[in-house]
């Protein structure tokens, strides 16, 4: 079996659909029904369940069932969304979808081909699938990072390649919807760029103290740092890009396909 990341959830809950799955946001009309793979804590899937409004459906897709158990506690009283334990890559349902999405999620499916080919047969002919994902070989920070922590985030793409992740997932996808059949491709560029003086400036540059902790245990059994570089790390980061980081950029991009009608 393939390895499973387990997401942190304080990172899935700082997300909003409006700010953090822009595109999708702009296609989502009332009465639609959608599903959200790799749905996570649900604070994306909340917002897309709001713009469909009662007369909508939306179901949230999750492997994680500890992440699914927080999003049933916050959002399980809304009338039009449901969640589901599920791998979109083997998940098949006899409902079809207008819009079917993932947020960040083909990035840690070792076979995304699968995921496409799952999410486009769940979408009904003439359909969108929508993702948004990471290159994560572009990502940069002016200054540059002091050694270690670089030394670590090589460590942490050594150890994504690993397990058959795709690095540059944004990268990649217009050719992956080309191979399952999607029409009327585009990709939209959906970086997120942060600058010291912005109010959420602090929050945005923390993800990597959340990182570090989150891929400790399988960067130490993966014998690609030892638990000292990763303490140091750890403290010399949120120090560093509290008092001198001016710029970071996550490379994102959503890349949206048409599900053709059967000929």
């Amino acid at each position: 079996m393939s390895a499973q990341h387990h997401a942190n959830a304080r990172i899935l809950n700082r997300r909003t659909l409006d700010r953090d799955h822009r595109v999708l946001a702009e296609l989502l009309k009332p009465e639609m029904s959608v599903l959200d793979c790799g749905c996570g804590t649900a604070a994306i899937t909340a917002g897309i369940a709001k713009c469909v409004g009662a007369g909508g459906r939306v179901v949230g897709l999750d492997r994680d069932e500890s992440l699914l158990a927080i999003a049933r506690r916050e959002h399980g009283s809304e009338t039009n969304l449901q969640f589901i334990e599920a791998d979109i890559c083997t998940w098949r349902d006899n409902r079809k979808f207008d819009i079917v999405s993932a947020a960040r999620t083909l990035q840690w499916i070792a076979d995304p081909v699968a995921a496409l080919r799952g999410m486009r047969d769940v979408c009904l002919p003439g359909g969108l699938v929508v993702v948004l994902d990471y290159d994560h070989t572009q990502t940069s920070w002016v200054p540059e990072p002091p050694s270690e922590f670089v030394a670590f985030y090589r460590a942490f793409l050594a150890w994504r390649e690993q397990n058959g992740w795709d690095n540059a997932m944004a990268a990649h996808l217009e050719g992956l919807f080309q191979q399952i059949g999607l029409r009327e491709i585009r990709s939209i560029e959906q970086n997120e760029i942060s600058k010291r003086g912005e109010s959420d400036f602090s929050a945005r540059v923390s993800i990597w103290c959340d990182v570090i902790q989150n891929t400790s245990e399988p960067l130490l059994a993966a014998g690609l740092c030892t638990k000292q570089q990763l303490e140091d790390t750890k403290g010399l980061w949120a120090e560093w890009a509290e008092t001198k980081l001016e710029k970071q950029l996550l490379a994102l991009g959503t890349t949206v396909g048409r599900v053709a009608w059967p000929e």
